[in-house]
């Protein structure tokens, strides 16, 4: 009799820890499958954003700008060049002029070099900011709307320039789908427009 009850004592305890287990595992699945999560495309903000409009219509002015002065330098280094044709090779002048020549053309390869490079740099700083605040801006978003969770969905564009170039977007692209989720582009956008 007793070997009975310890049996059906224990298989009692078995059968309470069983409804236990499953009635805490449908909880915490249930706490699961109601986070909220959010998408925001970052490519779309860069792209239609007010303000990166903005610094792209600045940065272009400033390019056109470095284009006339290299123009003009070109120039002058060119009309030395046809000046250095009329002299006699070999001759005092000539070489002064060759001289004069290759300064120019040296001063002229050093500026287009270093106006690539400053170019180049004010781009990525200008994106780094920027990319900086989007992402301050979609925690704030978020926190407001409740999200749990704010995956990017930038849209991936087909057909692809190269083959490295591909698969360089099917490593990187992650977010397949994404049905049910709250889009805070817009949003987002809104705020750093907004942002002086």
């Amino acid at each position: 009799m007793k070997v009975r009850a310890m049996v059906l004592s224990c298989l009692i305890c078995a059968v309470i820890l069983f409804i236990g287990y499953e009635c805490g595992w449908a909880v915490s699945k249930a706490e699961k499958s109601s986070s909220k999560i959010g998408v925001i495309s970052v490519r779309r903000i860069f792209q239609d954003s007010k303000r990166n409009a903005k610094y792209r219509e600045e940065a272009v002015g400033e390019q056109n700008r470095v284009i006339a002065e290299l123009e003009k330098l070109r120039a002058e280094a060119e009309a030395e060049e046809a000046g250095l044709k009329t002299l006699k090779t070999g001759s005092r002048d000539h070489l002064a002029q060759m001289k004069e020549v290759l300064t120019k053309r040296a001063n002229l390869q050093a500026r287009e070099e270093f106006y690539k490079q400053e170019i180049s740099l004010k781009d990525q700083r200008w994106t780094e900011e920027v990319y900086k605040e989007i992402l301050q801006m979609t925690s704030e978003v978020a926190e407001q709307k409740g999200l749990d969770l704010v995956l990017e969905s930038s849209e991936i564009e087909l057909p692809s320039l190269s083959a490295r170039e591909l698969m360089m977007t099917i490593r990187t692209h992650k977010l397949l789908y994404s049905a049910g989720c709250l889009d805070i582009t817009d949003e987002v956008m809104a705020r750093l427009d907004a942002k002086k």
